[in-house]
């Protein structure tokens, strides 16, 4: 079974590929999630192309996301609102009744044990959005995939010094911020508020930044590490869809 459903998601990508190169343009995304799989779904229950979606009601307008491959194929994944959000910078993400999408895609990581054929622990997850300058879509995508080696590497020694409050860390000459946040899921904290609300200056510029979740192990329990930096590398350059990286914990 695992067999055929990494088989189903290769071939997703390929059709998804295809896909975006006949529609062209910024909204390639959103043209795949709201005329493609949100339709499929509400009409026979397969969400293709996309891998699943969750809605919150039963009409096309209703709320959600869909979760869908990277066209790159590997361990790699994108969470994307069924509604028209443009990107980091848009006040849907911050509006009091906005959906968690970063915890939306955490609940979604197992899609990369199914694509690598090994379990993968939290330690080796992350979870990003691109900075307007570095993104090709405009439709909001939360990219799901394993961490890159020296981004792993960065965070596991620095997780003893990681606080409540945005804090400095260099990663490969690139100059971040981190919080730390605690428990096994982010039902209770909201990445895109946390960066809005606690680090000076970000809710005016939210566009600028780009915003990474990895998947932690404290030594009090798990927990989850916040980078967000404005001139660093996109998200794909801090993730690895090889999966090479295998941390320790689940």
């Amino acid at each position: 079974m695992l067999r055929n459903r990494c088989a189903a998601f290769a071939a997703g990508a390929a059709l998804i590929a295809v896909a975006l190169a006949a529609q062209g343009g910024r909204d390639q995304l959103r043209f795949i999630v709201q005329q493609q799989c949100v339709p499929h779904w509400l009409s026979n229950a397969d969400p293709s192309p996309c891998v699943s979606v969750s809605l919150i009601g039963d009409s096309p307008e209703s709320q959600g996301f869909a979760v869908l491959p990277d066209q790159k194929g590997g361990a790699h994944f994108l969470l994307i609102p069924t509604g028209t959000i443009s990107g980091i910078e848009s006040p849907d993400v911050l509006a009091p009744r906005a959906i968690n999408y970063f915890d939306a895609a955490w609940q979604a990581r197992d899609v990369l044990a199914t694509a690598s054929g090994h379990p993968v622990p939290r330690t080796a997850i992350g979870m990003a959005v691109n900075q307007i300058r570095a993104r090709s879509q405009d439709q909001l995508h939360i990219h799901i995939s394993c961490l890159g080696q020296p981004v792993y590497e960065a965070l596991r020694m620095e997780a003893g010094r990681m606080g409540d409050r945005w804090t400095p860390l260099s990663i490969g000459g690139w100059q971040y911020q981190v919080i730390r946040i605690g428990g096994a899921r982010l039902d209770r904290a909201n990445p895109f508020e946390l960066l809005a609300d606690r680090l000076p200056g970000a809710r005016n510029s939210m566009d600028q930044f780009t915003l990474l979740v990895a998947g932690m192990q404290f030594a009090e329990g798990p927990g989850f590490a916040i980078l967000a930096g404005t001139q660093v590398p996109g998200a794909e350059l801090l993730l690895d869809s090889t999966c090479a990286v295998k941390g320790a914990e689940k």
